[in-house]
């Protein structure tokens, strides 16, 4: 499957770095079909490459405060020069999380169990308590109500993953007078890299078991848990990069994260988004002829808890937030079992978090066209708060993207509609050693990459019409004056 390119005459060429004042030798206009073309998958694969080399050579992973994620910062560095931008890398604090002894023990056995990043430490010599399984429903763990009638004071929760965020689970739990909780993967091996999001969210010990395991201790008892955990701080740094051309009061913005999990080398969480962007930025140059400036951020120590672009758009006052036109994410392109989602701006799904900030629903209907124009029928991804959109969206920034899955499954009716294997994980590998370059999905890596392009290629000419965002001035302050308070 290929994005339908050369809807606009004479963009060969279009896509080379200005390098003349004389408008006679300008550039012609950039427009998303044409950067959607100039997307070289091989140049997105070969990013790929390198980025599990510096995995490889740097203890298997490119986690905040390593060897591998320094050297993924160089090397995303040295592309966008040698492009020809300008680029920084601001610095930001990041409390740093280290887990050492954690065990579990239920019904004379050990139980494989993994603290979530931030989680507090049990008391010296462990926690023992009753285990009390909060009722799985589709929304496990996620509001109180789901324990009604249940007693959960002093107890170890045990709910299963999904629908919202891991720290939102613990908070409900630890508001209902919970001791503990344990949180049942999807998948048989221990619920490695999880994240309560920051030391302010959590508030009691939170550990992660596999869902085999988790299933056996449904049948309920005592069950004595040890983390022993501690919180550091440290530094790490974003790369920000923008073109020379282009309104400054109308910044397209594109992200992805560029740090990985311990547990692994994060090709497709998020390599895959990196490459993707970074050959966007390649292709459109540092400085293309375009209406609106574009800026390119690879975010630090996303994976511990979107530290990279909460600290981003903290350091922003309201003039420079509202320079911000737009933001649009991309976190896991190329899923093993891949789906094809946008985020749903509009929340036409009705499902979780609600609508994006005015100008989010434009940015489905934009990405949703980009897709069905490339064979592919796409659906809705919640605003769950689980990517870097997040705090964008916090402040009135209207957001979206492209997403291809992670953890949930694929369900029949998409593995009739995209392919791969219903019932199975979108992307087997997450947050695992095996999250490689080798197990990617090439083909939606590739078409999600042009996608990307061209999403970026549009708005860079314009960010008005039906399906654009409020204009710069008073329309864009008054469409984000209430959010947030």
């Amino acid at each position: 499957m290929r994005v339908r390119a050369g809807l606009v005459a004479g963009l060969a060429g279009a896509l080379l770095l200005a390098g003349c004042s004389d408008p006679d030798d300008a550039d012609p206009p950039v427009d998303g079909p044409g950067l959607a073309a100039a997307i070289d998958t091989d140049a997105v694969i070969a990013d790929l490459e390198q980025l599990q080399r510096v995995a490889d050579e740097n203890g298997g992973n490119r986690a905040v405060g390593t060897p591998g994620y320094d050297a993924s910062v160089d090397y995303v560095v040295g592309q966008l020069e040698d492009a020809g931008f300008d680029v920084a890398t601001p610095e930001f604090d990041v409390e740093e999380f280290t887990a050492r002894t954690q065990t579990l023990a239920y019904s004379g056995r050990d139980v494989p169990v993994e603290a979530l990043t931030y989680s507090p430490a049990t008391p010296p010599g462990g926690l023992t308590a009753r285990l009390v399984p909060a009722p799985a429903d589709d929304t496990p763990g996620c509001e109180a109500t789901d324990y009604d009638g249940t007693d959960v004071a002093g107890a170890v929760v045990l709910v299963d993953r999904g629908s919202c965020p891991f720290a939102q689970k613990q908070q409900v739990a630890a508001d209902l007078g919970a001791a503990a909780v344990l949180v049942a993967n999807n998948t048989d091996e221990a619920l490695g890299g999880g994240t309560l999001g920051g030391t302010d969210e959590a508030r009691i010990p939170t550990g992660g078991v596999g869902k085999a395991d988790g299933a056996a201790l449904r049948q309920g008892g005592d069950v004595t848990l040890t983390l022993d955990t501690t919180v550091e701080k440290t530094r790490s740094r974003n790369v920000i990069a923008q073109t020379k051309t282009g309104d400054a009061d109308n910044v397209v913005m594109v992200g992805a994260h560029l740090d990985s999990v311990p547990d692994g080398p994060g090709i497709n969480d998020d390599g895959s988004g990196v490459a993707s962007v970074l050959e966007t930025a390649r292709q459109l140059g540092a400085a293309p002829n375009v209406t609106n400036a574009v800026r390119f951020a690879f975010w630090g120590a996303e994976e511990v808890g979107l530290n990279g672009s909460e600290a981003y758009v903290g350091s922003l006052d309201d003039a420079a937030r509202s320079e911000i036109a737009l933001y649009l994410n991309f976190d896991m392109v190329g899923s093993p079992n891949a789906g094809y989602f946008v985020y749903d701006g509009d929340n036409s799904d009705n499902v979780g978090e609600g609508p994006g900030p005015e100008g989010s629903a434009g940015i489905e209907r934009t990405f949703g066209a980009i897709l069905l124009q490339s064979g592919v029928t796409p659906g809705g991804t919640d605003f769950d708060g689980r990517s870097d959109y997040g705090p964008f969206i916090a402040v009135g920034i209207p957001a979206g993207g492209l997403f291809t899955g992670a953890e949930d499954r694929k369900t029949p009716v998409q593995a009739e509609q995209w392919g791969g294997e219903p019932d199975a994980p979108l992307d087997p590998n997450y947050h695992t050693p095996q999250d490689t370059v080798a197990n990617l999905d090439r083909a939606a890596l590739a078409l999600n990459a042009r996608a990307i392009g061209h999403g970026v290629g549009h708005y860079a000419q314009s960010v008005e019409g039906v399906n654009g965002v409020p204009p710069a001035g008073d329309a864009r302050s008054a469409a984000r004056a209430d959010v947030g308070k």
